[in-house]
């Protein structure tokens, strides 16, 4: 199963970076001038329309729900890109499109080998649990580190914004995952 859930993750981040990358050529990297904590409000704007729709059983604006989980996984990698740029003194200049999909696979790759490992760990738990359930981990996850952000990056026992960041990501691909993205659905976030 753990074999099938390396294939599964990839073929949903996959088209994800797809997307991101499209997405990239059109608007340049515009995200640069973005701050972590805006960032993360972006994140809990899908997060929040996601649970929002699954509470009401409806929506008004077409973006399915896998669109918002696409948005999810895409705002954390540029989280962790951005976190990663301005650690290294890189501030909001504008950068080119193979550099951002060399910087969008190294993230990826980090999250990925967490969710090898929690996976292993785990057993695998996320296939039992409810898209719903994940939905609230994740905003749970923002919740966090909101309040992480607040204190100015400061835990006295806690994880700090990256861990968030890359088990929201991990949540919103086995949301996607588990809706059989991106064979159904159509995101254009």
């Amino acid at each position: 199963m753990i074999h099938q859930t390396a294939q599964e993750y990839n073929r949903v981040v996959e088209a994800c970076q797809r997307l991101f990358l499209q997405k990239t050529q059109d608007y340049g990297t515009a995200w640069r001038i973005l701050r972590l904590p805006s960032i993360t409000d972006q994140i809990f704007i899908k997060a929040q329309r996601i649970r929002s729709i699954q509470e009401k059983g409806t929506q008004k604006i077409q973006d399915d729900i896998a669109s918002e989980f696409v948005a999810i996984v895409n705002y954390c990698v540029i989280a962790l890109m951005q976190e990663q740029l301005l650690a290294q003194g890189e501030t909001e200049q504008a950068l080119p499109v193979e550099r951002v999909r060399e910087l969008y696979q190294e993230e990826i790759r980090k999250t990925q080998a967490l969710q090898e490992d929690k996976n292993h760990d785990y057993g695998e738990a996320w296939r039992s649990m409810r898209v719903e359930s994940m939905t609230d981990l994740i905003l749970m996850k923002i919740y966090r580190t909101k309040q992480i952000e607040d204190n100015a990056g400061q835990t006295l026992v806690s994880e700090g914004v990256e861990a968030n960041y890359r088990d929201m990501l991990n949540y919103a691909v086995f949301c996607l995952i588990k809706l059989n993205y991106p064979d159904h659905g159509t995101p254009s976030a």
